[in-house]
């Protein structure tokens, strides 16, 4: 983020439930986040007492995360979270805010549950939080859904339903410039991560809503589902 002091996802009220969750989950147990970035769930986790570890491709956000106060107590690992080993067992795995859809294809997304369940200790949980995709806003024909309309930001979301894709494009203003930016993402529904959770000798334990353990319906816009270790 550029500004993460001003990034909802930053905010206490976002946070906390997540840290309290995987908190709970990981008991006395390690923790590791795949795709950890600069730290938004992995630092607040680390100062409750769970040791964490994460693992990323981008080494400038490891750097941000280093950076920040109790970032060295974060071990981590460069590499694809679908296919890198880190050393021992964890009590849970975890992805957060819809990092599970950077893996573009099916095969991905079902290699990276595998490589969850490898560094799962039995009994342990993989934890995703995901959104569920719009596909009742798309009128027949139509490719396109307008998700975030302010002063300052337009966000598109455009579905390639064929593919199971969507690009996400992004326009910021900043002063009296406008900047786009996209990127490709693959959705699925949680039936589907329940079919790679089966692949990779895991069991569907719980699915909420959100992080608060609200109750998962078929109005949810989104989901965290864990799935335990067999």
């Amino acid at each position: 983020m550029d500004d993460e002091s001003t990034d909802s996802m930053f905010a206490p009220d976002v946070v906390q439930p997540a840290v309290d969750f995987l908190a709970f989950l990981a008991d006395d147990g390690r923790a590791l986040e795949f795709g950890v970035g600069t730290g938004r769930i992995a630092l607040p986790l680390s100062a409750r007492g769970v040791r964490v570890h994460g693992i990323d491709l981008d080494e400038a956000s490891i750097a941000r995360l280093r950076a920040k106060p109790g970032g060295d107590a974060i071990g981590v690992t460069i590499g694809d979270f679908a296919s890198v080993r880190v050393d021992g067992s964890f009590r849970v795995v975890y992805l957060v805010f819809n990092t599970i859809m950077n893996l573009v294809t099916q095969g991905e997304q079902v290699a990276c549950f595998e490589n969850a369940a490898r560094h799962l200790e039995p009994g342990g949980c993989f934890v995703i939080e995901t959104m569920i995709p719009a596909l009742r806003r798309l009128p027949p024909g139509e490719r396109f859904i307008v998700f975030d309309g302010s002063p300052t930001h337009w966000g598109v979301d455009e579905y390639d339903v064929a593919n199971q894709q969507l690009v996400s494009h992004h326009f910021d203003v900043r002063g009296d410039r406008a900047q786009k930016s996209s990127g490709l993402y693959r959705y699925a529904l949680p039936g589907e991560f329940d079919l790679m959770a089966r692949i990779a000798g895991l069991a569907l334990r719980q699915r909420w809503a959100g992080w608060g353990r609200e109750p998962f319906t078929n109005e949810s816009t989104s989901h965290v589902s864990v799935w335990q270790k067999r």
